[in-house]
């Protein structure tokens, strides 16, 4: 028992569209390959282009940043209540995050102030509940944190004067 192999037939419809990719995919490949040569092209730039210039090329490679190295020597000046208060304490106590006291808001300072300025500044320097030491600034002096911590709680209703 033989079973005959049927042959396709061939239609009208099959033969246009082997045509058209007979023709067609040399085309596309040209255009891809010209359109590869003239991005290639267009990347290059001539010595002589201003763009190339030693002090273009250096404007545009010159770092970010700089590297300001301090005299270790030098003497240390102290920092204002309101200069630290700005560079430590202005994220939490500014917006009140984590239960902190705003700055210079009376009611809640209130019951901070009546505990006493040596307190407050106990507090501040060692930490307390979600505060950490010294404000999370660790290179603050002793007298900055006297001086931030009067800032702060007389704009809440005290009279501190820093030690």
């Amino acid at each position: 028992m033989s079973e005959q192999q049927g042959s396709r037939k061939t239609s009208p419809m099959m033969i246009v569209a082997a045509a058209v990719g007979v023709f067609a995919a040399p085309v596309i490949a040209i255009v891809l390959i010209v359109q590869l040569v003239l991005s290639i092209q267009a990347g290059h730039v001539d010595k002589d282009d201003p763009r190339m210039a030693d002090a273009a090329v250096k404007e545009r490679i010159k770092s970010f940043g700089e590297v300001n190295a301090n005299d270790p020597t030098a003497a240390r000046v102290e920092k204002t209540g309101e200069a630290v208060y700005t560079e430590a304490c202005s994220s939490c106590h500014g917006s009140g995050a984590l239960g902190a006291p705003k700055y210079g808001i009376k009611g809640d300072w209130g019951k901070r102030n009546a505990q006493g300025f040596d307190t407050l500044v106990k507090n501040a320097t060692n930490g307390i509940r979600a505060m950490p030491p010294r404000g999370g600034n660790p290179n603050l002096s002793d007298i900055e944190m006297s001086r931030v911590v009067a800032y702060m709680a007389n704009a809440g209703g005290a009279s501190f004067k820093p030690k």
